[in-house]
């Protein structure tokens, strides 16, 4: 079965709609990808991933291997029916949590507060469990072994997140590393019917991203992502390396930008010839208490514990067909955010995930027609 296929070229930029196939479905691209982190997507039970229009969603390898284990999702038969997510899935690799722990958390064990990134050798990265303290080992084949217990319909190398701020010395080492790393991750799969994407790594340097996606677009790959964005650069940063990086990928492979999701860039991305995009931001941002409203690049954030909505009998948005649309006010969902019940959360997630996805097909029709 033919994994990508490119289905429409815009005229006017690089954007391109595409096709990702799967054991689980068809994914349209350019596709956003909500976070379930720990195998949900907050709030949202799976029924209601169909009405809302989720094609994909992306599950931590990292979180889940700390509990309930890999192990257990395998003997479930996979986080598919484990989670009873009926959707294609990625899984990341845990690289980016050598990013996320290595900087700030700590942990108290006997001896004091303890880092919870303990080590980056050649072999891999030894962690420190933000549960209980014990010391974990991730390897590109411990990952490899973990993501295929779990199941995923598409998996990620792993890599080192390069934290932001790093000298040209070390990322060029830390990326060399990742280019290593990838290597053993395909050597070391062995589960048919999983894509693998390498990731493209080299911080805020241009030789150093250059150089990165020529190395993993060469490899026996299914798609390529590109990390280490998004981890403290200013935004003018950020679109460097993603315009230093595109040019030299695959034009048949999938591309993958991890951990972008705000509205403003997505559409940039898009005409860079980027298919698909994974971000907490629509569902962490609901549990909040804000929401979308708007078309394309005229949106309004909307913080709903203001007290100018106690007595608004609008919707979030009125031309919007979301069950929390077309069933509650302002007014409601302001009294639900005030008054911390549950139901807010779960509304203001629905609204914010359907509004994404009519967002995207928004971005379908424009690329169809050249605009973009």
């Amino acid at each position: 079965m033919q994994f990508f296929e490119v289905i429409k070229k815009s005229k006017k930029s690089k954007a391109r709609v595409g096709i990702l196939k799967t054991p689980h479905g068809d994914i349209l691209t350019p596709a956003f990808v909500p976070v379930a982190t720990k195998g949900t997507l907050k709030t949202i039970p799976p029924k209601d991933l169909k009405d809302i229009g989720t094609q994909v969603a992306f599950v931590n390898t990292f979180h889940l291997v700390l509990h309930p284990g890999a192990e257990v999702i395998e003997k479930f038969g996979g986080i598919h029916k484990y989670s009873n997510l009926a959707i294609p899935l990625m899984s990341d690799s845990a690289g980016f949590q050598v990013f996320s722990l290595g900087r700030k958390k700590k942990v108290q064990t006997k001896e004091g507060d303890e880092g919870l990134l303990l080590n980056i050798s050649e072999e891999g990265v030894q962690f420190r469990s933000p549960r209980d303290g014990k010391e974990l080992m991730f390897t590109p084949e411990i990952s490899m072994q973990n993501q295929e217990k779990i199941g995923a319909d598409i998996i990620m190398a792993f890599d080192e997140c390069i934290y932001y701020g790093a000298s040209h010395e070390y990322t060029k080492e830390a990326t060399e590393r990742t280019h290593e790393w990838l290597l053993r991750c395909i050597e070391s799969r062995k589960r048919k019917g999983q894509r693998l994407y390498g990731i493209v790594q080299g911080g805020v340097f241009k030789d150093l991203r250059e150089e990165s996606a020529k190395f993993v677009g060469a490899q026996e790959i299914d798609g390529v992502a590109i990390g280490g964005v998004s981890v403290g650069e200013t935004k003018k940063e950020m679109e460097e390396q993603v315009r230093w990086v595109a040019p030299h990928l695959p034009e048949e492979l999938p591309r993958h930008l991890l951990g972008i999701g705000r509205i403003e860039d997505i559409q940039e991305f898009v005409k860079l010839g980027i298919d698909t995009f994974d971000c907490v931001e629509p569902t962490r941002l609901a549990r909040n208490g804000t929401v979308f409203q708007g078309q394309g690049k005229k949106f309004a954030r909307l913080d709903l514990t203001k007290s100018r909505y106690l007595k608004d009998k609008h919707p979030i948005q009125q031309s919007c067909a979301c069950y929390t649309c077309q069933n509650f006010s302002l007014s409601f969902l302001h009294h639900l955010f005030r008054e911390r019940e549950l139901l807010g959360y779960y509304l203001a997630t629905y609204h914010n995930l359907f509004f994404f996805e009519q967002m995207f097909a928004e971005i379908h029709r424009l690329i169809a027609k050249s605009l973009i």
